[in-house]
């Protein structure tokens, strides 16, 4: 795609949303999200970009946002500049095709609106499986695993000291779904299992 292109699609795209911030990049400032596209110095590769949360509030997630972009991320990737996590397109212009630009646009778009929710759900999932680990290594069975966690909630270990009934009886549910659905899957067995 030459410039005149890539600036052709994002006006069909995004329509009056698009300024073009100096020849070779341009700002998409849509209600939901930004996207910044920029064209290198010497304009054979294009770059998008979508800010999604600030590097302070990614840095618990490191670890399952490098994971995303070895499995998950596709043509996009994580990255952290200027103090913020970005979602990034970069591809040179020559090969580059419109199908190929705008399910790349897309995808920005769905890690943007994803934000860092599927990277606490991973970290969450992981630290559940841990758990998992260390109760069976102990010799205890789910429903014992579970009522040591209701009494952790009980005694203030877990959760908040002031939540009230029903919102530590939802929290414990949750709790329960998610070790019912990890408790027997493989990796999560121990010799004792």
């Amino acid at each position: 795609m030459t410039p005149d292109e890539i600036a052709q699609h994002l006006t069909n795209l995004f329509s009056n949303t698009v300024t073009e911030l100096e020849p070779g990049s341009w700002q998409v400032e849509a209600p939901d999200f930004r996207l910044l596209v920029l064209l290198s110095d010497d304009r054979s590769w294009v770059r998008a970009l979508v800010p999604i949360a600030t590097a302070q509030d990614a840095q618990p997630y490191l670890e399952q946002l490098l994971e995303a972009n070895f499995d998950d991320t596709q043509q996009t990737h994580y990255a952290l500049q200027e103090g913020a996590l970005w979602g990034v397109f970069q591809h040179r212009c020559a090969s580059l095709t419109p199908e190929d630009f705008e399910a790349a646009l897309q995808r920005l778009q769905h890690l943007r609106h994803q934000g860092l929710d599927e990277c606490f759900n991973r970290l969450v999932e992981s630290r559940i499986r841990l758990i998992i680990q260390a109760a069976k290594l102990n010799g205890q069975s789910l429903e014992t695993t579970l009522q040591t966690l209701d009494r952790f909630y009980e005694e203030g270990v877990m959760g908040e000291i002031d939540a009230g009934s029903e919102q530590k009886e939802q929290t414990l549910a949750a709790w329960r779904r998610q070790l019912e659905r990890l408790w027997h899957e493989p990796g999560n067995e121990t010799s004792e299992s």
